[in-house]
């Protein structure tokens, strides 16, 4: 026996389910930032709460600090650290509208309806808002940390150019990620977190070189383990397909550390509500980001294709 639905009940014979869009939004943010290259590349760390389009979040720097010679009996010189905050406008968004036309069918089981369209709603996210951040953070880069003369002390690195990008072959690929450290070197970037983002033509080039010594990668493995990359002259290595650009001309590669860029996103609408136009649901959701390189030094592009 079934009984009358309560708004956003379904009655499927004796079993009433709900349809909850909080969950749904909550597993979409999770499995999206499970996808997400963005969370392993970009600072997401901020201040504030996203409840809407054109909102402002803070995100805070570590502030430097000075060191100072010690002579001994010396009244030391006490300094007050203040941290800047960088204001980031939540500006850009992405949303989903579609219509369910017989509700009762499509939630027979509602937990394995949340967890398909939760991940299927994630990896278009994830496809979408990816290829815009990482086609738009290579332009603010450091001058001195992309181009045919990369190094802001030595300016003797070519990481590629418009044009003219790199021949990049399993031989001397190592060479220019070498090449890369280095540049972040004459910066005074950390060496701890470096990541490098490569197409996948590229990770496939190391996988067939000959970085089989585990001290090339910083551990106790081979590189060819289960598709990851793992580690190389300090740099973790991702894999994404959509940085900017092609194998046969070129593709623009990310190096740094996440701090160079700030990432944060919030899903703010989610939402069910009957059809107007018809008898089923309609099912909508708007995922609001926005995004700033604030340590330029901190970034840099070496851009080539497979030679």
């Amino acid at each position: 026996m079934s009984f009358p639905s309560a708004p956003g009940v379904t009655n499927i014979g004796s079993t009433t389910m709900r349809y909850i869009p909080a969950l749904f939004s909550g597993k979409l943010l999770v499995k999206y930032y499970d996808a997400t290259v963005l969370s392993m590349i970009t600072n997401t760390d901020y201040e504030g709460e996203i409840k809407k389009f054109g909102d402002t979040v803070y995100i805070r720097s570590v502030p430097d600090l000075t060191i100072r010679t010690y002579v001994k009996g010396q009244t030391l010189v006490n300094e007050q650290p203040e941290s800047t905050a960088t204001t980031l406008t939540i500006d850009k968004g992405k949303y989903w509208s579609f219509v369910t036309e017989d509700l009762d069918k499509v939630q027979t089981d509602i937990k394995g309806f949340v967890e398909k369209w939760t991940g299927d709603a994630a990896e278009q996210l994830k496809i979408n808002i990816d290829t815009g951040v990482l086609g738009d953070i290579y332009a603010d880069a450091h001058a001195s940390n992309q181009g045919t003369t990369a190094g802001v002390d030595s300016a003797s690195y070519n990481l590629g150019v418009t044009g003219t990008p790199l021949s990049l072959t399993k031989a001397n690929f190592l060479d220019y990620i070498v090449d890369c450290g280095t540049v972040l070197d004459e910066q005074n970037v950390p060496e701890s977190g470096r990541f490098l983002l490569i197409p996948p033509w590229a990770a496939n080039l190391i996988k067939k070189s000959d970085l089989k010594d585990a001290s090339m990668t910083g551990d106790a493995k081979t590189i060819l383990r289960n598709g990851v990359i793992g580690m190389i002259d300090r740099f973790t290595l991702y894999s994404s397909n959509l940085l900017t650009g092609s194998a046969t001309a070129g593709v623009r590669m990310l190096f740094g550390i996440k701090d160079a860029t700030t990432f944060a996103t919030q899903l703010t609408e989610s939402k069910v509500q009957d059809n107007p136009n018809g008898f089923g649901m309609l099912h909508r959701g708007l995922q609001v980001y926005g995004y700033k390189v604030i340590k330029p030094e901190a970034l840099g592009v070496l851009y080539g294709k497979k030679g």
